[in-house]
């Protein structure tokens, strides 16, 4: 939206007047150069957020709803003057974007959201939107999405010394507890005085105590979705199950199955087949993380600088 439109009431907006200066304040969120973002343009961008917002605070209490709400809205604003300033790069280093690559960039957008046209008016038309502000707004997260890429998402190698001095400083992020590697046969009770499983439980046992096989029992009789697998669980740290099959597992020996461990709502057997003790885990394992993890930060580092750099040559008028 063009400034030009308000700058009448922009500058009465900005003589001493308390009414009409609020009146602007409801209307007006900020400026950036000759373009103006509206609450409802705000509103709209953050509405998905704001809807997951409403499910996940459900259960709150409402002021911790509104911080949240406020806190997006803030966000939602600050996104919006960054592709202000964005496009605004985009047309003074003098790029410009043919009109038949953005046709294919809509006739692309409808396909894979909206399946076909019709479907899109109707779409639009149910949220008071127009075609024209659909393609416009392609565009801008087209330009928005190439500018990025050539300022910020530009290739950047990490060298091994900064991987391997990252490694050092953070051995802690990489430590790992004991470990047992875990087979787990699971029947769910009916309720708490369901004797049946119990008995089922501790008739599987003792025929693994036989001879039978751990694996074959548990794709038999588990009830759990490992089952296909002969109740793997794989390598696994103690935190990760329950207190009282964690104390009975991690007491195992390899190769021992445990006794029948009755909990309200189950029973399970436990094979224990190797044991691995608390360790950091060895550079080769983690290089791809701590790579990415480096990267993203230096692309952070760049985005910020960019921005920045634009804040500082750009006329932005923020409205409280």
């Amino acid at each position: 939206m063009k400034i030009s439109r308000f700058i009448p009431i922009l500058a009465l907006a900005l003589c001493p007047g308390p009414r009409l200066h609020a009146e602007m304040v409801d209307g007006v969120l900020a400026v950036i150069n000759d373009t103006v973002i509206t609450r409802q343009q705000v509103e709209e961008f953050v509405a998905p957020a704001i809807d997951s917002l409403r499910r996940e605070y459900a259960d709150q209490p409402e002021a911790v709803f509104q911080q949240k709400f406020a806190e997006t809205v803030n966000d939602g604003l600050e996104q919006l003057v960054e592709r202000q300033l964005i496009l605004h790069d985009f047309d003074t280093e003098g790029y410009r974007m043919p009109d038949s690559y953005l046709d294919e960039l809509v006739q692309d957008r409808i396909r894979d959201r909206y399946t076909d046209r019709v479907t899109l008016m109707k779409t639009l038309q149910a949220q008071g939107e127009t075609f024209e502000s659909f393609r416009q707004d392609v565009r801008d997260q087209a330009i928005e999405s190439f500018m990025r890429s050539k300022k910020v998402a530009q290739e950047i190698i990490i060298s091994p010394y900064k991987v391997e001095t990252y490694y050092q400083a953070h051995q802690d992020d990489f430590k790992v507890e004991d470990e047992i590697k875990l087979r787990m046969i699971v029947l769910n009770k009916t309720d708490n005085d369901d004797t049946n499983t119990v008995n089922l439980a501790r008739e599987i046992r003792d025929k693994i105590k036989e001879g039978a096989s751990f694996v074959e029992m548990a794709s038999v009789y588990s009830q759990d979705s490992q089952r296909s697998q002969g109740g793997d669980r794989g390598w696994i740290e103690r935190s990760v199950l329950r207190k009282e099959l964690a104390d009975a597992a991690f007491a195992l020996q390899p190769g021992r199955v445990s006794d029948v461990i009755e909990t309200p709502d189950a029973c399970y057997l436990m094979l224990v087949e190797q044991t691995r003790p608390a360790h950091v885990k060895p550079l080769n394992e983690v290089r791809d993380d701590i790579e990415n993890n480096l990267r993203a930060q230096e692309q952070a580092r760049l985005l910020k600088e960019w921005i920045d750099r634009m804040k500082a040559k750009t006329f932005i008028l923020r409205f409280p």
